[in-house]
């Protein structure tokens, strides 16, 4: 699959001596891209600042009558697991700061992926938003929207990756891609349930264990969907594994309690994070199959 600004695949031979990592000269959208990529980041933290209470926000597990808080649904991760936010913004922020580099400015890389993840920092910060001023259902469709945006940079980071391409290309974009879609993949579920857990008849939560187990199956087979469509990175199942973990104490030992969705999500975790470092780890001993 042909990307944005990637002209050639990532197979494909290319003249000696030339970065694989460089398109053609830098033109004026380039540095509009790289002007775009921070301006998302400078409103999104913007809108962290109001979502941690400052600025006279309402903290986010405050917000919603505290239906997004680690109380708010059977499918809520311990509040620590949102510790992660600290990685991923961090990343974000080193992304911004590596990519508006001069050096940077003509990368085949950034040209694919740039608007996205500039896409995908402004819907972070919309989800803020809408967690503050508007109702949980906006909430809802602004995280589907923000999964569905890092699924493709995921996968457009994926397809435009060359062996070359360096340690921070492979750390900011690979790494920081692959973590916010894991969390953003758990995030959704909790999301979506702290939603139907105020819309739903009250009779239903006598079935909440039969429905959370059947929820955290099919998050595991998202995430080995994720990890073998990536050639199996590991960083997704990383992000994934973390929130089943709190998620688990959440239920085994917070309320709502829920022994069968703990242990599962337990399981869940196990399987999503481990299948993938095997399979990396036999790929590194033998390359030659890759």
């Amino acid at each position: 699959m042909n990307t944005p600004g990637a002209t050639n695949s990532p197979g494909a031979a290319r003249p000696s001596g030339t970065p694989r990592s460089r398109g053609a000269a830098a033109t004026g959208l380039d540095l509009t891209r790289q002007i775009a990529v921070l301006c998302a980041l400078g409103f999104t933290l913007v809108a962290v600042l109001v979502g941690v209470g400052g600025l006279g926000g309402t903290e986010v597990d405050e917000s919603q009558g505290g239906r997004l808080s680690e109380q708010g649904s059977f499918l809520a991760p311990a509040g620590p697991a949102f510790s992660i936010w600290t990685v991923i913004y961090a990343g974000l922020i080193g992304y911004a700061i590596w990519q508006a580099l001069p050096s940077q400015r003509a990368s085949e890389r950034h040209r694919a992926v740039g608007w996205w993840i500039a896409l995908t920092i402004v819907l972070n910060g919309l989800w803020l938003v809408a967690a503050q001023f508007l109702t949980i259902e906006w909430t809802v469709v602004v995280i589907l929207l923000l999964l569905i945006a890092l699924g493709i940079t995921f996968h457009f980071s994926v397809v435009t990756r060359t062996p070359r391409a360096g340690f921070w290309d492979a750390l900011l974009i690979d790494g920081v891609t692959g973590l916010h879609l894991g969390w953003v993949t758990l995030a959704s579920v909790a999301n979506i349930a702290a939603w139907l857990t105020g819309v739903v008849p009250e009779a239903w939560a006598d079935a909440a264990a039969a429905w959370g187990v059947a929820v955290l199956v099919v998050v595991a087979v998202i995430g080995l969907g994720i990890a073998w469509a990536s050639g199996w990175r590991i960083a997704p199942g990383l992000a994934l594994a973390w929130g089943l973990c709190w998620l688990a104490v959440g239920r085994l030992g917070g309320d709502p309690r829920n022994g069968a969705i703990g242990i599962t999500a337990i399981i869940v975790a196990a399987i999503v994070l481990l299948i993938p470092l095997v399979i990396a780890g036999l790929r590194l001993l033998r390359p030659e199959h890759d």
